[in-house]
C-alpha cells in the first residue's frame, strides 16, 4: 500500500504528540509575530512540516487553533457568537453575563493558569492579539463613535473586567471571590455600557 495515501486516509491522520506540539509552536510563533488575521492555517502547516489538513483535525479553525495556543480552553466563537447578536445598548450587560460564569465554572482553572502565564511575563503578546483582533474588532467596530474611539473603548472595558478577574480569582479579596456573577455583572454592566456608547473624553 502507497504509504502516501494512507496518511491521508479520512479519519485516521497521522502524527504524534511531538506532531501536534510541533503545530503549537510553529501556531504561537506565527500568531505572535503576524497576528491572527495575517496568519493562515496553510503557514502554520507549512512551519510545522505537516499538511493543513492535520492541523485542522487536531485544532479545527484558526480561532481554535489559536485558542489552543493561548491555553484559552473554549472556541472563542463560543463568545463572540452571542456578542454578534447582541445589540450594541446591551453589550454592557452581555459581556460580564457571558464571561463571568464561563471563568467561574468549567474554564476557571485552565483561565486561572493562563493568566498566571501572562502575568509572569509569557504569552502577553499572544494574549494581546486576541484582545486587539478578536474582541477589538467584533466590538469595537460597532461601537466606533466618534470614529477612532472604538479601539479605546474596547480597552476600557478589558481594564474594568481584568479588575473584577484579578480581585476574584488571583488576589481572591474576600468577600468579592464569593459574590454571585450575576450580582458582579449586573453591578459593572453600567459602567461597561458608558465606556462603550457613553460620551469618551479626548474624542468627539
Amino acid at each position: 500500500m502507497d504509504p502516501g495515501r494512507e496518511r491521508k486516509r479520512p479519519g485516521r491522520p497521522p502524527g504524534t504528540s511531538d506532531t501536534r506540539e510541533r503545530i503549537l509552536d510553529s501556531a504561537r510563533e506565527l500568531f505572535a509575530a503576524n497576528g491572527i488575521d495575517k496568519t493562515s492555517i496553510r503557514a502554520v502547516a507549512a512551519r510545522a512540516g505537516v499538511d493543513p489538513a492535520l492541523v485542522h483535525h487536531y485544532y479545527g479553525t484558526k480561532q481554535q487553533l489559536f485558542a489552543a495556543a493561548i491555553h484559552i480552553p473554549i472556541d472563542p466563537m463560543q463568545v463572540i457568537g452571542p456578542l454578534r447578536e447582541t445589540p450594541v445598548e446591551e453589550l454592557g450587560r452581555k459581556l460580564p453575563s457571558l464571561l463571568l460564569p464561563l471563568w467561574d465554572n468549567e474554564l476557571r482553572t485552565g483561565f486561572i493558569a493562563t493568566l498566571r502565564s501572562m502575568l509572569a511575563g509569557t504569552d502577553v503578546g499572544l494574549f494581546r492579539s486576541f484582545l486587539q483582533e478578536v474582541i477589538a474588532v467584533e466590538i469595537g467596530s460597532r461601537v466606533d463613535n466618534p470614529p477612532g474611539s472604538g479601539r479605546v473603548r474596547v480597552q476600557f472595558v478589558a481594564s474594568q473586567l481584568l479588575g473584577v478577574v484579578m480581585a476574584r480569582y488571583i488576589l481572591e479579596l474576600d468577600p468579592f471571590k464569593s459574590i454571585p456573577v450575576e450580582q458582579i455583572a449586573e453591578t459593572i454592566a453600567p459602567n461597561l455600557q458608558r465606556y462603550l456608547t457613553g460620551e469618551l473624553p479626548g474624542f468627539g
